[in-house]
C-alpha cells in the first residue's frame, strides 16, 4: 500500500508534466527509418513523439489524473479497511499503471522524464505482483456468492480477445504484410509497441480468465477482476485517446469511435456484476456445494 501511493504520487508528476507541458509551436515533418514522412509534435513534452503519439499520450496522462490516481487512492482506502472489493480493485488499478508505464518506458520518445518513466514502470509492475500475491488464492471461490454471473463475464472477456485480435492482426498487421507497406499505426516509431503487448499478455489472459472463470477455478477468481478493473480504465483512456486524436487531426475510424465507448460501457456493467457479488463478510466460508478447482 505505501508503494501504491508512491506510485500516486509519482504518477501525478509524470501526468501533470504530460497535460500541462504541452508548450506552443507547429508539427514538423520527420524521416523515419524507412524512408517516409512523418509528423512530429514538435513541441511540448512530447515533442519528439508522432503528432498521433502525442496526442494519445497526452490523453491518457489527463485519464491518469482524473480517473487513475483518483480510483488509485480510493481503492488504497477500501483495501487498508480490510474490503475484499478494495483489495480487488487496488490490483486492478495497479494493471493499468503497470500496463499504461510499461508502454510509455518503453514506446515514448526519450524526454527529461525518462527516468521518472521506468521508476513508475519498476514501481508498478512489482506492487502488482506483490498485489497478486498477497491473496490467499485457494480462499478467493469465498470471497463471490455462488450466483455471481459466469456466462456473461465470460462471454465478455472472450468478446475482448477476439476484437483485440481481430483489431490488430486484422485491421494493422496482416494488411502492412500482404501489401508491404508499412503499418498506419506505425508513424515515426520503429515497432508497434502497443500491438505486440496486447497480443502476447491481454489477448491470452482475457481468454485465460474467461476460461477459469467458467471452471470455477480458484484463479479464476483472482484474475477477472483484476482484468475487468484495467479494462475499465483502459476503455477510458482510449476514448481520451480518440478524442485527442481528432482534435489533433489525426484520422480515427468510424468502428473505433463506436467500438471502444461500446466496450467500455459493456466493461463497466460486467465489472459491476462481478463486484455485487463479492462477500464483504470476512467470516463467509465457501459452500461445500459449489466445486471449485485451483486450475
Amino acid at each position: 500500500m505505501i508503494l501504491s501511493a508512491l506510485i500516486a504520487l509519482l504518477a501525478a508528476v509524470s501526468a501533470g508534466a504530460g497535460v500541462f507541458g504541452q508548450g506552443q509551436g507547429s508539427p514538423v515533418p520527420f524521416t523515419t527509418l524507412r524512408g517516409d514522412t512523418a509528423m512530429v509534435q514538435g513541441h511540448g513534452l512530447y515533442r519528439y513523439d508522432s503528432v498521433s503519439g502525442a496526442a494519445q499520450a497526452e490523453s491518457v496522462d489527463t485519464v491518469t489524473l482524473v480517473l487513475g490516481i483518483p480510483l488509485l487512492l480510493f481503492s488504497i482506502w477500501l483495501a487498508g479497511r480490510g474490503s475484499r472489493r478494495g483489495r480487488l480493485l487496488l490490483s486492478g488499478t495497479l494493471g493499468y499503471f503497470m500496463y499504461t508505464y510499461t508502454s510509455v518506458a518503453f514506446m515514448q520518445a526519450y524526454n527529461p522524464l525518462f527516468l521518472l518513466y521506468v521508476a513508475l514502470f519498476s514501481l508498478s509492475l512489482f506492487t502488482f505482483v506483490l498485489s497478486l500475491m498477497s491473496f490467499d488464492v485457494q480462499a478467493l471461490p469465498a470471497y463471490f456468492s455462488e450466483k455471481v454471473a459466469r456466462i456473461p463475464v465470460a462471454g465478455f472477456l472472450f468478446l475482448i480477445g477476439a476484437f483485440l485480435a481481430w483489431n490488430w492482426i486484422g485491421n494493422v498487421i496482416l494488411p502492412s504484410l500482404v501489401s508491404g507497406a508499412v503499418p498506419d499505426r506505425l508513424d515515426s516509431y520503429t515497432t508497434l509497441v502497443i500491438q505486440a503487448m496486447d497480443l502476447g499478455l491481454i489477448v491470452p489472459a482475457a481468454f485465460l480468465a474467461g476460461v477459469l472463470w467458467l471452471r470455477r477455478s480458484a484463479f479464476g477468481y483472482l484474475l477477472v477482476p483484476v482484468l475487468l478493473v484495467k479494462g475499465l480504465t483502459m476503455s477510458a483512456a482510449l476514448c481520451a485517446m480518440i478524442v485527442g486524436m481528432i482534435r489533433a487531426g489525426v484520422a480515427v475510424s468510424a468502428a473505433e469511435v463506436i467500438m471502444f465507448p461500446t466496450l467500455g460501457l459493456i466493461n463497466l456493467a460486467v465489472l459491476g456484476l462481478v463486484l455485487k457479488d463479492v462477500r464483504e463478510n470476512t467470516t463467509a466460508q465457501r459452500s461445500s456445494a459449489v466445486p471449485v478447482n485451483i486450475v
